[in-house]
């Protein structure tokens, strides 16, 4: 029996429950694996060929190789996970903070200092009068 997830009625929001867990195992894994010089050294030498080498599916590892951090959390990453790639890549938090929302850096900071996103358009469907899964 499938647990109820009410939190999946929030637009916009992938929670990391413990599907996600078994669905992203082994991207997370790999994530970690850029902790290492070696790894990172081996990684960039030949990307396809060190993503091959763990159980991921061909999306993570599409997402991988496009630096597509949505499709990635979307596919099972963590995002205290993911930011081994980014900062492998020279990027801060911040800028693929950025990236996700469609903004720049610059963008997304300006924002986040005055005050964050909106709740408008951020609220449980059927706080805003919608529907259930409608």
């Amino acid at each position: 029996m499938a647990l109820e997830k009410p939190y999946n009625d929030v637009p916009g929001t992938t929670i990391f429950d413990a599907d996600m867990l078994r669905k992203g195992y082994h991207l997370n894994q790999f994530c970690m694996s850029l902790m290492k010089p070696e790894n990172r050294e081996r990684f960039y030498k030949d990307e396809r060929a060190y993503l091959d080498e763990w159980k991921m599916t061909e999306e993570q590892k599409d997402a991988v190789l496009e630096r597509d951090y949505n499709k990635l959390i979307w596919s099972g990453g963590n995002v205290y996970f993911l930011s081994k790639i980014f900062s492998s890549d020279g990027k801060s938090f911040q800028y693929a903070a950025g990236s996700m929302t469609g903004m720049s850096q610059e963008e997304y900071a300006e924002m986040m200092i005055n005050g964050g996103r909106s709740i408008e358009g951020n609220r449980y469907k059927n706080e805003a009068g919608e529907k259930e899964n409608g």
